[in-house]
This record gives structure tokens, C-alpha cells and sequence, in this order.
């Protein structure tokens, strides 16, 4: 369909800004129902885009991680943000990298749950404190440490009353650690874009790799682009939606504005 002259005039401006690569018929759909609607997104998203505080590839980065998670699965912005992470020079290593450091948000089952358990059980008479270490947890703990650069205080009833899975997440968790290329700075904030995205919104998680982020080095407008990109994943109600307002509407011969 022949877009009009003020639906044209949309997609032009997105392209222009947004480069030839973002265009699809997903943003076509919106443009020619709401194309003011589009222009208002575009402003947004461009925000970091117009920032110079991250570079482009590690934008991109940032949209893979946020789309590619448990808690949001948008495997249309995956595939044209792995485009676009190429375009601007990433490698397939950096790219699994992140989506390795992606994979690691199901824990958060442990973080929330575990405290919970412990909650309950003191509650009710079932337990009085924290055992002490053996020597086999201990060295758990070490090993994390010294792999992931940090402890924080979540892991202790983890690693004390399930220490196989402990175990085993930190040696899932430490593979893009021990031999990845991606500076650990870039992967902390993977970490921050999916806990603050609105499908998550993991808060201890969140101000952890924010600390994290900040003893590698990391500015506050870094740290704030990170959050801007995840900050416009509500779009993909639109892109996933108005394609099938599109489609019905044709269907059942309702005419489209």
C-alpha cells in the first residue's frame, strides 16, 4: 500500500535517523495508522542515540541483551539489533557474550526465593541463624569472588542451604568471565538493562551491577544511556500489535484512518 505524504514524511524522518537497517513492516503498520505516534517514539529513542557517552556497537549490545531475556523474548529487535551490532563491528564472541550474560537472570528465582524460605522457617521455630561454612562452601565463595569481582550478602543463604546449585550457577554465570572479550564493564551493564527493564525490574540486582559498573570505571551518563535504551521496550506492544490491528482491520473491512 502507498504510504500518503505525512505517512512518508514518518518514515522518512525514522530512517534518517535511525538508519535504513531499523525500517521494517512493523514500523510501516504504525506509520500509517498513527504516524504522530511514530515521530513521538522516534524523539525517544533517540535520546541516547544522541548521546555520545556509549559507543554504537555497545548500544546495540544493550538492545540484544534486553530484548534477547527470559522476561522479554522480542525476537524481532534480537535479530535487527545483531544486524546492527555487526554493522558497527561486533563479533559473533561479544555478541554470545552477552546473551550468555542474559541467560543467568533465571537465578533470581534463588535471590527472591531463598530469603522467603528463610523468612518462613524462622517464622516458624525451624531455624535460629546461618550455619557456618565447611571448608567445600567456602571455597565456593572464594572462587565466585574472585571470578565475578564481588559478593554480596543474597548469596550467603544460597550458598548455605544449596550449595550444588550455587555450585553449578557459578560456573554457568563465570564462563563469559573467564573467557570473554567484552571489557567487564560492558557486561555489568548487560546486567543493568535487563534488572531495570520493565519486564524485570530486579531492584538488589539492579543496584548491584550499578556499583559494580561504577568500580569498573563506568560514568553516570553511561549508566543512564543503559537505562534509556531499556526505557523504550514498551514499543513492542505497538510493533507487536498494530500488525494485527492491520491485519483484522483489512479482514473484517473496517477502513484504516
Amino acid at each position: 500500500m502507498t504510504l500518503t505524504p505525512r505517512q512518508q514524511q514518518s518514515k522518512d524522518a525514522f530512517v534518517e535517523q535511525r538508519g535504513e537497517g531499523a525500517w521494517s513492516p512493523l514500523w510501516e503498520s504504525i506509520a500509517r495508522i498513527d504516524p504522530e505516534f511514530l515521530d513521538a517514539y522516534r524523539e525517544l529513542s533517540m535520546v541516547p542515540w544522541r548521546k555520545t557517552h556509549l559507543d554504537a556497537k555497545t548500544k546495540e549490545l544493550i538492545y540484544i541483551a534486553v530484548d534477547a531475556n527470559a522476561t522479554h523474548m522480542y525476537l524481532p529487535g534480537v535479530r535487527q539489533h545483531i544486524q546492527a551490532a555487526f554493522r558497527h563491528g561486533a563479533t559473533v564472541q561479544e555478541i554470545m557474550e552477552v546473551i550468555e550474560c542474559a541467560s543467568t537472570l533465571g537465578i533470581h528465582a534463588m535471590n527472591i526465593g531463598v530469603p522467603i524460605l528463610v523468612e518462613v522457617l524462622e517464622e516458624q521455630g525451624l531455624r535460629t541463624g546461618p550455619a557456618p561454612l565447611d571448608e567445600r562452601q567456602q571455597a565456593m565463595k572464594d572462587d565466585f569472588t574472585a571470578t565475578r569481582g564481588y559478593w554480596h550478602a543474597f548469596w550467603d543463604e544460597i550458598l548455605e542451604l544449596d550449595p550444588e546449585l550455587f555450585e553449578a550457577y557459578t560456573a554457568f554465570s563465570s564462563v563469559p568471565w573467564r573467557t570473554g572479550t567484552l571489557e567487564p564493564k560492558v557486561k555489568e551493564f548487560v546486567y543493568i538493562a535487563f534488572d531495570t527493564a520493565a519486564t524485570h525490574l530486579y531492584k538488589p540486582g539492579l543496584k548491584l551491577h550499578i556499583e559494580n559498573a561504577i568500580g569498573y570505571g563506568a560514568t553516570v551518563g553511561e549508566i543512564l544511556e543503559v537505562m534509556e535504551i531499556a526505557s523504550v521496550i514498551g514499543i513492542h506492544a505497538a510493533t507487536t500489535a498494530v500488525p494485527i490491528l492491520v491485519e483484522e482491520a483489512e479482514r473484517a473491512g473496517v477502513p484504516l484512518p
